[in-house]
């Protein structure tokens, strides 16, 4: 044999001729190899046995790392289901966006929520106060729900406090995608960890149609 007998070379033939060990059954009780945690030596079947340990054990971790994100979706869809029971509970539509604050603070237990809306016939007192142009092209920006730190932005000044993190949906008005922007959803938090950039948004684009399809009952404000 001319070629260098490499490591790889010995593990491309094995796997190239998974019949060799049928034919060398001996060498199973024969061979022995290093313990990976200790100084001496085991046998390949012992080694194998350990390897299929690990293996059962990762499937384990996974399994309960799948068992408590299942646990937590269910919980997160129970709270959503109980706050559209309270935006539904909302005898006239004037009423509807107190109903999406309060239930949200409520439900999800978020200490800091606020909504701007604009261009509906509302009262422009709280939620209809007036919002200046840089915060309505603010929200028009926003292709997606923003998840994270609060980077100074100016429309972090609706809430009470000032927040560490926070979460940014925008409103449109009803559940057409090409309905128009009328309002922003803000909810915030003094829990820098609360509202993270890694965090996935499924519930909060949830959110955001559910408040749209409630606030679609406002009817849009007249131009003319």
């Amino acid at each position: 044999m001319t070629e260098h007998l490499s490591a790889l070379t010995v593990a491309r033939f094995l796997q190239e001729n998974p019949e060799f060990f049928s034919a060398h059954a001996e060498l199973f009780a024969a061979l022995t190899v290093p313990h990976p945690n200790q100084s001496r030596a085991i046998s390949l079947g012992e080694r194998q046995i350990m390897t299929l340990r690990d293996r059962q054990k990762e499937l384990e971790m996974r399994l309960a790392a799948l068992s408590h994100q299942a646990s937590f979706n269910e919980s997160v869809a129970n709270k959503v289901t109980r706050w559209c029971e309270i935006m539904l509970t909302a005898n006239d539509s004037q009423s509807i966006p107190g109903h999406i604050i309060a239930g949200l603070a409520e439900t999800f237990d978020i200490p800091e929520v606020a909504m701007r809306l604009w261009d509906l016939d509302i009262s422009t007192e709280g939620v209809g106060e007036p919002v200046d142009e840089d915060a309505r092209k603010f929200a028009h920006s926003l292709t997606a729900p923003y998840c994270g730190p609060n980077k100074e932005f100016s429309v972090a000044q609706w809430l009470r406090e000032t927040p560490a993190s926070m979460a940014m949906v925008t409103i449109k008005h009803g559940c057409i995608d090409d309905a128009p922007t009328v309002g922003l959803l803000l909810l915030g938090s003094n829990d820098p960890e609360r509202f993270t950039t890694d965090m996935g948004t499924t519930f909060l684009q949830t959110i955001g149609r559910l408040a749209s399809a409630a606030i679609g009952r406002l009817a849009l404000r007249s131009n003319g």
